[in-house]
Order: structure tokens, then C-alpha cells, then sequence
């Protein structure tokens, strides 16, 4: 099941796709890592969607990724007495605690943390941005707003604040049990909605200790602020684009998910772009030009990978959206001017040992024509710095530990396979050479850089390069045993 591609494709699951046989076609058209998204459904269904993929695993032999999507805080208006409203611009409108059902000129909000974070020039938007309110006076359980943007409004649309930090943690009550529950299932990975500040990813990762890797969604401009210091606390960030359009001007969205990308890659975490990436392929067989062109142009700014929502969570077209994002990604690869974008936006390596031997590596690729870079690592660091330096060979990431495996199928051009702990220079190469011929990576003949760590086992320690040779005539066979 090799990949003949580098950025990695998130499939989300829902009703469209929860299947034993709709997960493995999704898997076999392409799909790296499948998203549990927490925001709907009850646990028994995704429990059952984790037991699919991990059966898939077991038949097919890969390490396959599991992205659990927590729903985070949701701010929402409350009832209107006859269900919608319309709103012109310069009307005069109230959000205050009253449990009475909204009228033409006010609504409840049930949340006294929205209204201690309001003063008077406040924006306010509802209903996804299409609606927006600036606060002329407020206080303790009240705002009186003046209607800058009106329209429909009905019941329970949502609310955004892009001006204020709301005293809220990222982590609701349900989302930690849920935490609890994708935890003992044993998820990969954790997305974590609503990321204001460094420390709402610090609290998240004291509750987890280790046992999934951290995914932060970059949805709030005041996370954008803190972008280094984010990115450096979590093992993985999306460009989050759909919450980010609504509280940053849409303009700003594709500079911000360059920018994104750039500090990702600088700290050798994996980035995903996410939201509306194929939307119109939730209905349609094929997606406009301007979808095709925003997946190439993901592609082309160097993210890890692409996230597809609606299309195969409750589209009518699941497999048809993971084939053709496939295909772009594929083709755009093989555009020359890719490559030169790639070595253009490379990263200085950091004054390491373990950024010097994996720039070494790919170098060295490059040189002698190296039919891959096979890294040993038992966190998986090894690989992902690797991967960081865009290499234009092909990584084989090898790993004891299965969760790591898991982990990688995130990562750009990283072809993980679960293995055997090494104990030896001799076994390095050995299991090395014959695991790159057993998965298509090499044939006899071809040569192979890899890179370790010595002592063998330990995490961070990435300080050997070893170029081997394959020589084996039969070593494909024997390294199904692994």
C-alpha cells in the first residue's frame, strides 16, 4: 500500500462512510488517517469506527492514523419566540441572560463569560460571520449592539468574538469524557478546538501524558499572535480555515495559511490545511477549478497534509473526493516547478546534531541517487526531521513502538513501518536494507542512507548516518516477518 506521493490525505468518517467496506475502499483510494470528529455522534459509534480501522490495519499491515476531533466550547443564542428574525443594519439589538425567547430587538445568551469580555467597540458575529454587531454599551449579564451586517437569524446560531480572549478553557466537561473515552479506545492523535493561548495546549497535555499526540486547530487570532510559541507546544497544527474565516477577514486566510505552514515546517511539526478543501464534491462528482487550484496550492506551500470534511463524512461522493485529492496532489508533485518551491522555502537546520545528520541525509540522498532515507526512531523524531528537510527521495520510517507508527502517517513522505527493535550496527543495516526491498522502496542493486541514534532505543538521540547497499536477492520475503 505505498503512496506514490508525499503530503497525506485526513479522511474524516460520518455517516456517508462508517462502514467495514467504505473505510477500506477510503483507505485503499488514498486515504492516511481517518478523523473521529467528537462534534457529533454518540461513543458507541466511533467506538465501532476505531474497530473497522483497526481491523483494516491488522489485514492490510499498515499503520493507519486516528484523529479524534473535539468539539470544544460552543457559544450560542438562545430561542426566538417565533423562531427567526431579520436584522437591518443600524437597528438596535440586545444579548443579555434572560432565559425569555428572543425578539426583533434582543436575544438570550446563556454565557456570563462572553459578557465579561465585552467593551463598548466589540464586534460581535453570529451565525458564522454573516451577521455582525458592535457593542455600544455593556454590562454585568448585558450588551446593547448596534447591527452592522444584518440578516435571517433563527434560533441557536453560533457566536464569535475576534476582538476579546474569553475566559474559557479549551476543554468543556464533554470534551473530557471524551478525552477519556478516545484514550482507553486508543486514538493517535487529539485535535483541540477553541486554542486561545499556549497554556489552554499545556492543560490538554497534562491530561493526555503522553498516551496521544497533540493537534492543535488554529482557529482564533489571538492563537495566530502566539503562533511560535503555539506550534513549539504541539506535536501538529491545522490551518483551521473555516473558524479563521470567520473571525479574520477572508483575505488574511491565505497568507495566514502560508504563514502557518512556514513555522510548522521550521519546527518540524506536521501542518494540516483543513475546511471546504473539496466542497462541492459533497454534492457533485467533480470539484470546481478553484477547489482543485486551493489543494494544489496547499500542496505547493509544502503542507503535511489535506483534510476532507463534509466530502467524505456525509457526501454523496466519499471516495470519489479521496480519489481526486489524490490525483491533484499527485500531479502537482510532479510539476518541476514543485521542487524548486520545496528547496526555495527550506528551513535553516538548527544547531544540532540531530537537524545536522538529517540534512546530511537528504544531501547525501540527493548525491548518489539513493533509492530512500530509512530513519530508525522510537518517538518518531527522527523521521519527522527528516520529512522537515523535504527531501527528494522517498522516507522509510522504521519504529518498535506501533503508536509512533500510527503517529507518522501524518507526516510528509513518511512510509512508516511497525518493526523490531535494532540491537546492532549489523541488524541496522540488515533489517534496513531488507525492509526498504520488501516494501518497493529499493530493488538489488540501489543504495539507501539511513539515519539513527545510538544508544539504539533512546528518544532524541539521532547521531549516526550509515549508507548501505541492497544485496539480497531474497530479503523481500524476510522482511514480512518483521
Amino acid at each position: 500500500m505505498r503512496r506514490n506521493r508525499n503530503p497525506k490525505i485526513i479522511a474524516t468518517l460520518g455517516p456517508a462512510s462508517s462502514s467495514p467496506d467504505a473505510i477500506r475502499t477510503l483507505f485503499e483510494a488514498g486515504a492516511d488517517v481517518f478523523r473521529l470528529n467528537f462534534s457529533h455522534g454518540v461513543h458507541e459509534e466511533h467506538r465501532k469506527r476505531l474497530y473497522y480501522i483497526r481491523e483494516l490495519e491488522r489485514v492490510t499491515g499498515r499503520p493507519i492514523g486516528v484523529l479524534m476531533d473535539l468539539q470544544g466550547p460552543k457559544l450560542r443564542i438562545g430561542l426566538f419566540g417565533e423562531g427567526k428574525i431579520s436584522l437591518e443594519p443600524g437597528d438596535l439589538f440586545r444579548l443579555d441572560m434572560s432565559a425569555q425567547p428572543g425578539t426583533k430587538r434582543r436575544a438570550p445568551l446563556p454565557h456570563p463569560e462572553v459578557f465579561q469580555s465585552l467593551a463598548p467597540g466589540t464586534n460581535v458575529l453570529l451565525d458564522d460571520g454573516r451577521i455582525r454587531l458592535r457593542v455600544r454599551r455593556c454590562g454585568k449579564g448585558f450588551a446593547e449592539t448596534e447591527v452592522i451586517t444584518g440578516g435571517e437569524l433563527s434560533d441557536r446560531k453560533g457566536l464569535n468574538l475576534p476582538d476579546a480572549v474569553l475566559p474559557l478553557s479549551a476543554v468543556t466537561e464533554k470534551d473530557r469524557r471524551d478525552i477519556d473515552f478516545g484514550l482507553d479506545m486508543g486514538v493517535d492523535w487529539l485535535a483541540l478546538s477553541f486554542v486561545q493561548r499556549p497554556q489552554d495546549i499545556a492543560e490538554v497535555k497534562e491530561m493526555v501524558e503522553g498516551d496521544a499526540a497533540i493537534l492543535t486547530k488554529l482557529e482564533k487570532p489571538h492563537a495566530i499572535e502566539q503562533l511560535d510559541k503555539i506550534v513549539e507546544l504541539s506535536d501538529a497544527v491545522m490551518v483551521a480555515r473555516g473558524d479563521l474565516g470567520v473571525e479574520m477577514p477572508a483575505e488574511q486566510v491565505p497568507i495566514l495559511q502560508k504563514q502557518i505552514i512556514r513555522a510548522g515546517r521550521k519546527a518540524g511539526k506536521p501542518v494540516v490545511v483543513a475546511t471546504q478543501m473539496l466542497d462541492s464534491m459533497v454534492h457533485s462528482p467533480t470539484p470546481t477549478r478553484a477547489e482543485a487550484s486551493d489543494v494544489a496550492t496547499a500542496v505547493y506551500d509544502g503542507a503535511d497534509a489535506l483534510m476532507l470534511s463534509a466530502e467524505t463524512a456525509i457526501g454523496a461522493y466519499p471516495v470519489a473526493s479521496v480519489k481526486m485529492m489524490d490525483r491533484i496532489i499527485t500531479r502537482v508533485e510532479q510539476d518541476p516547478t514543485y521542487r524548486k518551491i520545496m528547496d526555495a522555502a527550506h528551513p535553516e537546520p538548527e544547531a544540532t546534531t540531530a537537524d545536522a545528520i538529517s540534512a546530511a541525509a537528504a544531501q547525501v540522498a540527493h548525491t548518489i541517487s539513493a533509492a530512500a532515507i530509512v530513519t530508525y526512531s522510537r518517538s518518531g523524531a527522527t523521521a519527522r526531521r527528516a520529512a522537515r528537510e523535504r527531501p527528494d527521495v522517498p522516507i522509510l520510517g522504521l519504529t518498535a513502538e506501533r503508536t509512533t507508527a500510527r503517529q507518522l502517517s501524518m507526516v510528509w513522505g513518511v512510509h512508516c513501518v511497525h518493526t523490531t527493535d535494532i540491537q546492532s550496527f549489523t541488524d541496522m543495516v540488515e533489517k534496513a536494507t531488507r525492509i526498504a526491498l520488501a516494501e518497493g522502496f529499493a530493488k538489488k542493486g540501489d543504495r539507501v542512507v539511513i539515519t539513527a541514534g545510538i544508544p539504539f532505543g533512546r528518544a532524541g538521540t539521532t547521531n549516526i548516518l550509515r549508507i548501505a547497499r541492497i544485496d539480497g536477492a531474497n530479503r523481500g520475503e524476510e522482511a514480512a516477518a518483521d
